[in-house]
């Protein structure tokens, strides 16, 4: 069966096409044909007996180009000059470049902005290091740092193949919330040397957002950052999922009318996302969660906790989950379940055994780009269906949540992103949607709803505050606008 045509595989055909009626029609038909879809088509030249035109299409992969062409050069008076990968272009020479906010064009300037006068400023932040916070990028400043070992659905790349995901993750900071971030991949995938790097760079940082790091040692490095760092440190793998996925049932379980605390909830996949949703769905009050990884249901029973052979982080996880001790995999244990989450891989769930849940079931199937069932065949058995993607309704999407924390953690200067920090962050997410919009495929707002970084930072900065975990007396240094995320502000 062909694949939905995206703009990940997007191409520019430059075409010369002869100067005849219904030339354009006939080359567009062709590509109709074989498959593409048309979005834009541009004159570039007008010269003699043809035109020469760029036409974007869009396909489902790029096996599809040959053939593509060929349909085009198929055609009695036009020819395929040239093609361009699109996604690739704008990869070109990367995605993001460092500008200066000051002009050195004089002696003045230059005086100022480096030698002699950097100095006086140099002094005056040895003398108070805090100054650092007012005088250089740190106010603003994210180091998103990766290893490469879980890049994506990739796996483990390494950090020269990681540079353009942690590229567009900078992208997405400054975009949505003004937060100017730094690619930073290494060459390394010892916790320890991890560990070692960051702490080493962080005087120059407001807060470090590890990315794509596999899991478990994903929860050790995080853990010794924050144990070790007066910044905020955040994996975005465990917490920005946790917290968009807490929004979207936050939404889903007002629609419905039913309670957290009543749910019967199955997590297949107990990576570092699966992990820190089954946290954050405990501490919002779930009293009933059973995480199937792949040895199964996890509980206290099982042999690896006996013989103590299981992680630390899932040990932990065992022993505030699965009450039942129910064994088995995902379908085993999907009887009478409100609520089934997919962290895991494609396919991994039968859609028949979605047939096992309670009436009405609650289905986010999250792996990219294929999920645990297919949304074709879950949404005959769901009431309410959310995936990672964003060709279909309800897309669970983490740039939703990690834009607005750090900027609501920045400009309170809060040395940490606690619990409760991340439960408000999805409690603004989920309050973007009125009652009035809320609907079965609306349960959360769209990664490009300007709304939701200002209500976020917002409803972060004052949990930070009102628990004590701001600066006293930090100044902030960006105001959320609804047309850009944030702004320079006082």
């Amino acid at each position: 069966m062909a694949g939905t045509p995206s703009a990940q595989y997007s191409l520019t055909l430059r075409v010369e096409i002869d100067h005849r009626p219904g030339m354009l029609g006939k080359v567009a038909s062709a590509i109709g044909a074989a498959g593409g879809t048309i979005g834009a088509v541009d004159l570039v030249l007008v010269e003699g007996s043809h035109t020469i035109r760029d036409i974007t299409v869009e396909t489902a992969d790029a096996s599809e180009w040959p053939s593509l062409v060929s349909a085009v050069d198929a055609v009695s008076g036009a020819r395929v000059l040239d093609t361009t990968d699109r996604t690739f272009l704008m990869h070109l020479g990367g995605k993001i470049e460092m500008r200066n906010k000051s002009s050195v064009r004089t002696r003045e300037e230059l005086s100022m902005a480096y030698t002699p006068g950097v100095a006086r400023v140099c002094r005056a932040i040895h003398e108070d290091p805090d100054r650092a916070f007012q005088y250089t990028i740190k106010r603003n400043t994210v180091a998103v740092v990766s290893d490469g070992t879980a890049v994506l659905g990739l796996g483990n790349i390494g950090p020269c193949a990681a540079m353009p995901v942690m590229e567009g993750k900078a992208m997405l900071f400054k975009e949505f919330a003004g937060v100017d971030a730094f690619p930073i991949c290494l060459d390394t995938s010892d916790p320890g040397e991890i560990v070692a790097a960051v702490r080493a760079i962080a005087p120059g940082f407001g807060g470090i957002n590890l990315e794509d790091i596999s899991a478990p040692r994903c929860f050790e490095i995080e853990e010794q950052l924050k144990r070790s760092l007066d910044i905020p440190v955040f994996h975005d793998d465990q917490h920005g999922t946790a917290v968009v996925v807490l929004a979207a049932l936050l939404n889903a379980l007002r629609l419905t009318g039913r309670r957290i605390e009543d749910l019967r909830i199955v997590i297949v996949g107990l990576g570092a996302a699966g992990v820190a949703v089954a946290r954050i769905l405990l501490e919002a009050g779930a009293r009933w969660v059973i995480g199937c990884d792949s040895r199964g249901a996890l509980h206290t029973g099982r042999p690896d906790y006996l013989d103590g052979s299981i992680h630390p982080v899932k040990r932990a996880l065992a022993e505030v989950t699965n009450p039942e001790r129910l064994s088995g995999g995902p379908s085993d244990v999907l009887a009478g379940a409100d609520l089934l989450i997919g962290l895991s891989g494609a396919r991994v769930v039968p859609a028949a055994a979605l047939t096992r849940m309670a009436p009405d079931p609650i289905v986010f199937v999250m792996a990219n780009p294929d999920p645990e069932v297919a949304p074709e065949e879950a949404t005959r058995y769901a009431s309410i269906l959310a995936t990672g993607r964003s060709d279909y309704p309800n897309q669970i999407n983490n740039v939703l949540a990690f834009p607005g924390i750090f900027r609501g953690a920045l400009d309170v200067r809060a040395a940490q992103i606690t619990e409760a920090m991340k439960t408000a962050a999805a409690r603004a997410i989920a309050g973007i949607i009125s009652d009035d919009e809320l609907r079965e495929d609306y349960i959360i707002p769209s990664v490009f709803n300007r709304d939701v970084v200002g209500a976020v930072a917002s409803a972060v900065a004052g949990e930070a505050r009102e628990s004590g975990a701001a600066e006293a007396g930090a100044q902030l240094g960006f105001a959320a606008t609804e047309e850009f995320g944030a702004v320079p502000g006082r």
